[in-house]
């Protein structure tokens, strides 16, 4: 990508600055990469398949998980597709604006909401999904099959540590206090 530091300088520069500090390097390459692949993968994607659809990565992804779950809860899409639920409702009336995504009351409890494909919607599943996954296949191509396969498995037991512990470890790090309020970066207002 034009005007972005090349992974080998990251590294470089990340070894130069963490010097002697004690950490276990092989986990924290891991992570980094994680982040970079998943940034510069969903970059790529934006940028090709989903430009011409006018598309976000956040807002296919919303359109995947109601299309593979085909009439989810809000709460569920927002939690699978890892935004927030204010979002969720942005990206969703974007999407039901543009005839691709409906949303109706859930059939026993008022308080939810459900979301569906339109058939509009599903057809422009079947049409761009293949896209996608033939840009997948481009990002992954320095890689066999059996590669991709490790990676994936590997990837998919990273998600499910977090998963299944990943609670417990944040009640001990915070010696069982719940987490503070997310911050939205702004300063706080003066009354």
């Amino acid at each position: 990508m034009p005007g972005q530091r090349s992974i080998t300088e990251t590294e470089r520069r990340a070894r130069t600055q963490l010097g002697d500090i004690p950490l276990r390097r092989e986990q924290m390459a891991a992570v980094a990469n994680i982040h970079r692949a998943a940034a510069i993968v969903r970059h790529h994607l934006e940028n090709s398949v989903l430009r011409s659809s006018d598309l976000t990565w956040t807002a296919f992804v919303v359109l995947w998980v109601v299309w593979i779950w085909e009439e989810p809860e809000t709460r569920h899409v927002a939690e699978e597709a890892g935004i927030s639920k204010g979002t969720l409702t942005g990206v969703a009336r974007t999407l039901e604006s543009r005839g691709l995504l409906a949303r109706t009351g859930h059939p026993t409890d008022g308080r939810l909401v459900l979301l569906r494909l339109t058939p509009e919607g599903e057809e422009f599943m079947r049409r761009v999904f293949p896209e996608v996954n033939a840009e997948e296949a481009f990002v992954t191509t320095p890689l066999t099959d059996e590669e991709c396969r490790t990676l994936a498995d590997g990837l998919r037991r990273v998600v499910l540590q977090v998963e299944r512990h990943g609670e417990a470890r944040r009640r001990a790090l915070l010696d069982g206090a719940r987490p503070a309020p997310r911050r939205s970066g702004r300063r706080p207002s003066r009354d």
